[in-house]
Parts: structure tokens; C-alpha cells; sequence
């Protein structure tokens, strides 16, 4: 059928279901989400003829921390009455920030910094990070975590520049934000005073400073209804708060902003191959590309097929447990891929040796030391280790997964005549029996002493 009968045959099927029903409603009611498939959906509804009112319902979640910044600083100035100097960063939250300067002037601030530093971001804290292989209690990728020590760290430039008393953030009393800022504030300017407004104020929700927001005429874009909130950037987007707080309730399909769901992914999976240059990705399908324009590209191929959604209950360094929902497409892509270069290019016991550093790695990152002198010493030990990380990875995206299909590098370790199960050179088989009798000596010796043969 062509696109106008496909119409038609679906504008009867609306028409003859309603009229098979056994009591004729009064109205139905259509969910839609917003993009092509409902502009669609609603218009055949029109052609109907039948009555047809369109209800656009608020968005109920606030697209980023940055949304209720503005309530802290009206805070600030009341409770100070000191000069506000605002600063935002722009890790890759894409449009958010756009009326970020004219609400921070204001509710009080004298000037505003909006500082670009997606390429910083991904070059110099995702990358090394991914260098390492390091996820946090088995699938967290650490795409907030990472984000907050280049937050921290140009806050304190402009702070310094400014020659300011104080920083501010707006992480709550709860969360592990308020430890991975306050920990680089500490480490980068040990003498600055440090201001943790959810610490000092007498709200003690997000629902009291949405009141708080309403009663200072500040608008934000959030329900009481249903308050969770998300964090974005170039690396990821969480989701936690509001009905994500039960972990038993399934996130709606229309939360996720970056990828679709595996079920509604392509049926052909998309091939693609990334080169690798030293431990760190520099191209795919073989267009070099800066490193946040890279990330990009693979949250696009990574969302379009459905890869990087993850739902957990982590362990938060202040002492609970939490859950939060994530979505790493690019992220995701990459750390497979690095795994499946190292495959062929890193030493079995170098191997061993790194990735016994990943769950401390990890945690330093997650628990707010990333300019600590221990994940300095850490990341020292993964960059050398990289140096022979190169070579091309072919993957297949497929409805979720993300799958190894293919992996070559100038410079490999595996040497195929060796491997080969057919006639190999290089390899004596007969050596093998030396090798085990002696792998097998502790054995032997174990089993007589205690009687266990």
C-alpha cells in the first residue's frame, strides 16, 4: 500500500472500532509522546471526522540539576547578601543551557559564565577513564560521576580569576555530588569557603524548594506529582527521584531521551568500526573525528539500536543504597570496543594486573577522588599500559547489543600460525607435558599430605 491507503485503511479501522463497541463512548482518549508517530496519529484522528481535541500535558521532570539553580542563588543573595557570580558548564546537556544566563541575572547573580568544555571533557577525564575499562559494581559506567571533578575544576579557575570568597553547588545533603565537588574544591583551592545550600536551608525535599521557587516567582519545569530529576552529558543521561524512588516500578518507554527500546530497534543490525590509537578511540568507519564529535556519533548509532540502558540500585558513598536509571549508548559502544582492542594487543599479565585497579579505579571516581594522588598513580600505571592499544575493532549493534565481530591491529599478540588448531610452527606440543607435571607438582604434594586422593 502506498502512504494515502495506509491512511485510509487506518482511518476505517478507528471509525469501525468504535462503532463495534458494545456501548458507544462519549470519547477516547489517545496517549502520545510528541514526535513523528503522534503528529502523525493525530491527524489521522481528524480525518476521521469525528470531534477531535488535542490536550498538551506538562513535561513532569526537570531536565537538569541547572533547572533549580536558580533557587539557589535567590537563596544565596537573600541569606549573604553577598555578590553572586554564576557559572554553568556545558559537558554536552545540549539546549538546557540556552536561558541559563538571563534567569541567573535575574534571580540576583552580577555575572554569569557559561563555559564550553565538551572536548576537554571527553579528551581528558571519559577518555582516560575509558582507558582503564573502569565501571562501578558491575555495569555503571560512571557517566555523572566523571563529570563533576571538570565541573569542580573550572569552577575554582573562574573562582579564583574572580578572587571569590566562596564556591556554591547545589547538590543535596544525601547524594554523592556533594562529596565529589567539595573533595576537588578541597584539592584544587584548600583555603576556599565552601557553601552546600541543602546543608543550611530549612527544605528538606525538593517539593519544599519547588514551593520555595513558586513563592519567589521563579518558574521551574517539575510537579510535585512527580519530581525525579535528570542529569545529562555528553557521556550519559541518569534518572532518579519521584515514582524511579520504588525500585519494583518499570520506567516508562517515553522517559528515555537518547536511545529507543531494544524491542522498537531495527530488525538489521548496523556495522561499524572504530580505530584505536594508543588506548584511545579516534575514528569510526574511518572519518577521524575530535573526541566529543567521536562520542557523538556513537550515542547517535548506539541509541538508534537501542545500546547503553541500564536500571540499578547502586551503593552510595554516603551509606545508602539508591536506584537510578541510566542510559550510555556511545559509552557503552566504547567500552567494548576497547575491551576487544586490548584483546589482541595486551600482554595476558599486564592484563591480570590492570584489571585488578578497575574496582578501586572505579570507586575513586565514584566516590569524588579523581585529583586524588592515589587515581593519579593509578591512571599512570593504565596509560603505560596502553601504549601498544592500537588497531581496529568491527562491531554489530543489534537491538541492545553491542557484539565483537571482528578486531585487527598492526601490532598484535595473536600470532595465528601459533593458535591454529591445523599444523602450527613456533609450537611444540610435547612441551605441554613438562609444563603440566610441574603445574600439577603443588597438586600431587596436596593430595598425599592430607589424603585427598
Amino acid at each position: 500500500m502506498n502512504a494515502n491507503q495506509r491512511i485510509t485503511k487506518i482511518k476505517y479501522w478507528i471509525l469501525d472500532y468504535c462503532k463495534s463497541m458494545p456501548k458507544k463512548p462519549d470519547s477516547l482518549v489517545i496517549g502520545i509522546s510528541g514526535g513523528i508517530d503522534s503528529s502523525v496519529t493525530s491527524t489521522i484522528c481528524a480525518l476521521t471526522g469525528m470531534k477531535t481535541i488535542a490536550l498538551s500535558m506538562p513535561i513532569r521532570q526537570i531536565k537538569s540539576q541547572d533547572d533549580l539553580s536558580k533557587a539557589h542563588c535567590k537563596w544565596l543573595k537573600e541569606k549573604y547578601d553577598c555578590e553572586i557570580i554564576a557559572f554553568a558548564a556545558d559537558v554536552g546537556q545540549g539546549q538546557e543551557l540556552d536561558l541559563v544566563r538571563e534567569k541567573a541575572l535575574a534571580t540576583g547573580a552580577s555575572k554569569v559564565y557559561i563555559e564550553d568544555l565538551r572536548e576537554e571533557f571527553v579528551k581528558d577525564f571519559i577518555f582516560p577513564m575509558l582507558r582503564a575499562n573502569a565501571f562501578y559494581e558491575h555495569n555503571y559506567l560512571l557517566g555523572t560521576s566523571i563529570s563533576r571533578p571538570l565541573i569542580a575544576k573550572e569552577q575554582i579557575r573562574i573562582a579564583n580569576m574572580e578572587g571569590a570568597d566562596g564556591v556554591s553547588h547545589g547538590s543535596t545533603g544525601k547524594g554523592n555530588d556533594q562529596v565529589r565537588f567539595e573533595l576537588a574544591y578541597h584539592m584544587l583551592n584548600p583555603e576556599i569557603k565552601i557553601i552546600a545550600p541543602w546543608r543550611e536551608w530549612d527544605l528538606t525535599s525538593r517539593t519544599a524548594l519547588i514551593d520555595y521557587a513558586v513563592e519567589h516567582g521563579i518558574s521551574v519545569p517539575v510537579t510535585k506529582d512527580n519530581p525525579y530529576s535528570t542529569d545529562r552529558n555528553l557521556f550519559h543521561i541518569s534518572y532518579e527521584g519521584g515514582v524511579l524512588e520504588d525500585p519494583w516500578y518499570e520506567p516508562h518507554d517515553d522517559m528515555f531521551l537518547l536511545s529507543v527500546s531494544p524491542e522498537a530497534a531495527p530488525e538489521k543490525p548496523t556495522l561499524i568500526e572504530i580505530t584505536y590509537e594508543k588506548g584511545d578511540p579516534v575514528a569510526v568507519n574511518g572519518e577521524k573525528m575530535s573526541p566529543a564529535t567521536l562520542l557523538e556519533r556513537l550515542n547517535q548509532l548506539g541509541g538508534e539500536n537501542g545500546i547503553g540502558r541500564i536500571d540499578i540500585v547502586e551503593n552510595r558513598f554516603v551509606g545508602m543504597k539508591s536506584r537510578g536509571v541510566y542510559e550510555t549508548p556511545g559509552g557503552t559502544i566504547l567500552h567494548e570496543a576497547h575491551r576487544a582492542i586490548e584483546s589482541i594487543t595486551l600482554d595476558r599479565e599486564v592484563t591480570f594486573l590492570r584489571d585488578s585497579l578497575i574496582p578501586s579505579y572505579a570507586k575513586m571516581i565514584y566516590n569524588g577522588f579523581w585529583f586524588s594522588p592515589e587515581r593519579e598513580l593509578a591512571q599512570k600505571t593504565v596509560d603505560q599500559a596502553q601504549a601498544n592499544v592500537t588497531g581496529e575493532i568491527r562491531l554489530k549493534l543489534y537491538k541492545g547489543n553491542c557484539i565483537v565481530v571482528g578486531r585487527k591491529a598492526e601490532k598484535s599478540l595473536y600470532n595465528q600460525n601459533i593458535a591454529s588448531f591445523e599444523e602450527s610452527h613456533g609450537y611444540n606440543q610435547d612441551d605441554a607435558e613438562g609444563f603440566i607435571k610441574l603445574n600439577a607438582l603443588r597438586l600431587k604434594l596436596y593430595a598425599e599430605t592430607f589424603d585427598r586422593h
